[in-house]
């Protein structure tokens, strides 16, 4: 899995029919550590109502089918969870309520 944070999102008016009404945000993978970004971003299926900005779980590759909202759907990386807190090497390095 991979946590990231949402910012931004992909509008596609023609897709799949099975991806119809389907959201698709922008994750940034961040470092638990210091929750900086590292890596490259990614589009994922939203399967929990994420917004922008929000520190998110993404599940990647044949995961990705497994959440209700994606079975048997052609998608490689869904959001299947909003971030209250990480801790992280015995310190707490994100809590959602203290997010700016």
């Amino acid at each position: 899995m991979i946590v990231g944070r949402v910012i931004g999102t992909v509008v596609c008016t023609a897709k799949d029919p099975r991806m119809e009404g389907v959201k698709f945000l922008v994750v940034q993978p961040v470092s638990m550590a210091e929750l900086t970004f590292e890596g490259k971003p990614l589009v994922a299926v939203d399967t929990v109502g994420a917004g922008l900005n929000e520190m998110v779980m993404v599940c990647a590759g044949s995961s990705a089918r497994q959440t209700s909202r994606t079975v048997n759907t052609p998608t490689d990386a869904s959001i299947m969870g909003i971030v209250d807190t990480i801790e992280f090497a015995e310190r707490i390095t994100y809590r959602k309520d203290e997010d700016t």
